[in-house]
């Protein structure tokens, strides 16, 4: 068993409401650059001539001066204290209730593995499902 100064999963997640197309990263901590580098993989994969609206709250590494937001891509950000109003939220209670909950991890790689497994296990119907607002848009 390795040691770890980490006690936290993070999962940073989009997912496309027309589609269901999603990008996910598993990080131990959140901080501006795991944020750029999560915006620049999430450029890299919608490419040069799509764009993405990522709706998100006003965390401290969302909202940094320093953050580097890529050209295709533009931030939405909810008002304060309305975590409800994000659809990946209902992601995140999903993946607790159904894969994470009521287990014994080994150790905390053990609970990192389990949590990019089960996030693998979500396919684009069930994101799709999860995510349905009847204000996001539609259009792909």
């Amino acid at each position: 068993m390795r040691q770890t100064e980490y006690e936290w999963i993070y999962l940073w997640a989009a997912v496309n409401p027309a589609t269901g197309e999603s990008l996910a990263l598993l990080t131990p901590t959140v901080n501006t650059h795991y944020m750029s580098g999560y915006l620049a993989m999430l450029s890299g994969q919608i490419g040069p001539k799509r764009h993405a609206v990522l709706v998100l709250d006003n965390a401290g590494w969302h909202v940094a001066k320093a953050l580097e937001i890529p050209a295709n891509v533009t931030l939405l950000y909810l008002p304060p204290y309305s975590p409800e109003l994000n659809p990946v939220e209902r992601v995140w209670g999903y993946l607790r209730s159904h894969y994470l909950s009521n287990r014994i991890y080994q150790d905390y790689d053990d609970l990192f593995d389990q949590a990019g497994i089960a996030w693998n296990k979500l396919d684009e119907p069930r994101l799709l499902t999860l995510t349905a607002t009847s204000w996001s848009g539609r259009a792909n």
